[in-house]
C-alpha cells in the first residue's frame, strides 16, 4: 500500500523505470490466470525475503514488537509470510480492475459491517480508519460495488507525477473519489462529504509528521494522524476502526466498535484520546493477524534514529 515518495522536478531515469514497472503490472499481471499471478507473487516475495534487505529487516523489527515472545525462527517465518501477503496485495491490485462484481463480492467477508451500513443508511457520515493490512483497495471495491457506498479517500502525491496519475485513475476506476493529500483543500473536501452523510476511508496507522498524535502502540511510542479524530469532531461523523486479513482465497475483515468523541477536553485532548483508541483497535487486529500487516517502514519513534542492523 505504499508507493514511491513524493517529489518535484522532472522525472529521472529511475522515476521512469518505476512508473513503467507499475504500468507493466497493471497491463500484464491483470491478464494472467489467477493461480499463475498468485504463484508469481509468492516467487517474487520469497526472492525478496531471502535477500534480507532493509525492508525485510524492518518488517521483522516491527513484528518483534507485535509478537514479543517470538524467537528468531518465528520472526523469520512471520516476515516471510508477511512478504507473501504484501506481494499478494500487489498481485490482486494489478488484477482488481478486471474482477467482476461477483468475484469481489464472493472474495470478501466483513464482520459487523452493520456498524458501517446502518449509520450511512441513517444519513450520518462515517470516517472509516484502517491500518496497512491485507488489501485495502479490495475492501474499497467491495464497499463501492457490493455495498453500494462510494467513498472519498486521500492519496499522497507520488514521484513521478505520471505514477500518481496511474494510482488516481486506478482507484477512481474502482468507484473511489481520490483527493490529493497536498494542499489545504483536502480536509475541506472530506468534511463536506461527511456533513452530507458520506463515507470517508483513511489509512491511519502511520504519521511521522510534526502534526501526528503520539500514541502507545504495542507498548512503545509512535505517531498516528489526527485527521480521523478531527474530522469526526468537526462534522459529527461516526469514527469506525476496521482491520483486514487474508484467509485462504478470501479476504476477511472486522468493523470495530465506534470511537466516541469525549464529552470534555480541548480539541487536541479529544484527538489524543480518540487516536489512542484507534491505535488500540488496530493493535488488536494486527496482533491476531501479524503476517497481514504490511509495515515495511520505520514506525516507532525509537527506530527513527537507527535502522535494523545499524548501530546507535
Amino acid at each position: 500500500m505504499s508507493a514511491p515518495a513524493a517529489g518535484k522536478g522532472r522525472p529521472s531515469a529511475k522515476d521512469k523505470l518505476v512508473d513503467g514497472a507499475y504500468g507493466l503490472g497493471w497491463a500484464g499481471v491483470r491478464k494472467l490466470p489467477e493461480p499463475v499471478a498468485n504463484g508469481l507473487g509468492r516467487v517474487i516475495a520469497d526472492r525478496v525475503w531471502k535477500r534480507r534487505g532493509k525492508s525485510v529487516l524492518q518488517l521483522e523489527a516491527n513484528l518483534a514488537r507485535v509478537v514479543p515472545d517470538a524467537g528468531p525462527a518465528r520472526l523469520r517465518a512471520l516476515s516471510r509470510a508477511g512478504m507473501r501477503s504484501y506481494m499478494r496485495y500487489w498481485m490482486e491490485s494489478f488484477r482488481l480492475p478486471a474482477w467482476s462484481r461477483e468475484r469481489i463480492a464472493t472474495g470478501v467477508e466483513i464482520q459487523d459491517i452493520h456498524r458501517l451500513t446502518n449509520t450511512l443508511e441513517a444519513g450520518r457520515g462515517v470516517v472509516l480508519a484502517l491500518p496497512h493490512m491485507a488489501n485495502w483497495d479490495l475492501a474499497g471495491a467491495y464497499a463501492t460495488t457490493h455495498l453500494g457506498h462510494p467513498f472519498t479517500t486521500v492519496a499522497e502525491r507520488l514521484k513521478p507525477e505520471s505514477l500518481f496519475d496511474r494510482f488516481v485513475a486506478y482507484r477512481e476506476g474502482l468507484g473511489m473519489e481520490v483527493v490529493p493529500h497536498t494542499g489545504g483543500s483536502a480536509f475541506g473536501t472530506l468534511a463536506r462529504r461527511l456533513r452530507a452523510g458520506g463515507l470517508v476511508c483513511l489509512v491511519a496507522d502511520r504519521d511521522l509528521s510534526a502534526s501526528g498524535v503520539e500514541v502507545k502502540f504495542f507498548g512503545e511510542s509512535t505517531r498516528m494522524p489526527a485527521g480521523p479524530a478531527i474530522l469526526a469532531q468537526q462534522t459529527g461523523a461516526l469514527l469506525l476502526p476496521a482491520t483486514l486479513w487474508f484467509d485462504g482465497t478470501m479476504m476477511r475483515g472486522r468493523v470495530h466498535p465506534p470511537v466516541d468523541v469525549p464529552e470534555t477536553g480541548t480539541r487536541a485532548e479529544k484527538s489524543s484520546v480518540m487516536t489512542q483508541a484507534l491505535a488500540d483497535a488496530f493493535a488488536s487486529g494486527i496482533a491476531e493477524h501479524p503476517e497481514d500487516w504490511h509495515m515495511l517502514q520505520r514506525l516507532w519513534l525509537a527506530d527513527l534514529e537507527t535502522r535494523p542492523g545499524e548501530g546507535a
